[in-house]
């Protein structure tokens, strides 16, 4: 998860400053710091369940999503209007394709933080219903007993669900995760259509 955060902050950085929430280290800073407090408070393991953590990993997972929604505006608004950023096919499939990879990491880490009230708490218990139903929750045979998703879970289910807009092998089951895999599709749907259908005009 900790290396999910700094990819996504590094993400930011390579951003044309025209798609950023803020100046360039703003995000970074500020994400940067809501990680060192969760390591700090938590280092190892993340097991330790406290208010204050949790807090620290909404506030993070908040300032990741926000940032992700602000890019992804405003690529669309400048492939709308013509921006500099849509000027050449390389700049536009270069900035499109970091604002994707970056809603991505940015719902993945959504899903890991809100599903089941955390990784800490999923740790203590495995939720009686839960919100996303993985493969070895339907079938435990395919599992060790006492198996938990981990983040490469919650990766691959924010992956899967950018790509092919539906659900694959991760089901909704709660009404927060069927709106949340929802708007991943359209954000996701959205960014690729109008890049490829942009960057073929430009080459065109």
């Amino acid at each position: 998860m900790a290396t999910a955060v700094a990819v996504a902050m590094v993400l930011t950085l390579l951003l044309p400053d025209d798609l950023r929430l803020a100046s360039a280290w703003v995000l970074p800073t500020v994400e940067g710091l809501l990680l060192l407090t969760l390591i700090a408070g938590d280092p190892g393991r993340i097991d330790r369940r406290s208010g204050a953590l949790r807090a620290a990993a909404i506030a993070l997972v908040c300032a990741l999503s926000l940032g992700a929604v602000w890019s992804t505006v405003k690529l669309v608004d400048d492939i709308v209007h013509n921006g500099k950023e849509t000027a050449s096919a390389t700049s536009l499939l270069q900035s499109g394709g970091t604002v994707w990879a970056g809603t991505v990491l940015a719902f993945s880490l959504l899903y890991f933080e809100l599903d089941g009230g955390g990784a800490a708490a999923r740790l203590h218990r495995t939720p009686a219903h839960p919100a996303l139903a993985f493969p070895q929750h339907l079938s435990p045979g395919l599992a060790p007993a006492g198996w938990r998703p981990r983040y490469v879970d919650y990766f691959y289910l924010g992956l899967t669900n950018a790509t092919a807009f539906s659900p694959t092998d991760v089901m909704p089951l709660a009404p927060w995760a069927k709106i949340t895999m929802a708007v991943q599709s359209l954000v996701s749907l959205l960014i690729l259509g109008l890049v490829i259908a942009r960057a073929v005009n430009v080459l065109t």
